[in-house]
């Protein structure tokens, strides 16, 4: 069974980073491409970044490119979130497709607040 959990978040200053991490059980990770969003409350799911295999084609939304980045080792993809502002508050969450079944993390909150 294929699990992700999801670790890292927390309360941090504008301007501020922090790093999330999502580990697979059930498959290893760096055999997936993988998917970042988040959810604020009253607005739709956003699609923060997808993570390919190898790093060389990441794509990220464009309200967070060049602040955010997507490292990742052996089972672990990291969301690294740097100059983050009061909009990137949210719950973030991983997810990955095995096997044509999509598969979520818990989630983590982000509060990015003075």
């Amino acid at each position: 069974q294929v699990q992700l959990v999801e670790s890292g978040g927390g309360v941090v200053q504008p301007g501020g980073s922090l790093r999330l991490s999502c580990t697979a059980s059930g498959i290893t990770l760096m055999f997936y491409a993988m998917n970042w969003y988040r959810r604020t409350p009253g607005k739709q799911r956003e699609l923060v970044a997808t993570i390919t295999i190898g790093g060389h084609y990441d794509h990220y939304a464009d309200s967070v490119k060049g602040r955010f980045t997507g490292p990742r080792d052996h089972n672990t993809v990291y969301l690294q979130m740097s100059s983050l502002k009061p909009e990137d508050t949210a719950v973030y969450y991983c997810h990955v497709t095995h096997l044509q079944t999509g598969y979520w993390g818990q989630g983590t909150q982000v509060t990015v607040s003075s």
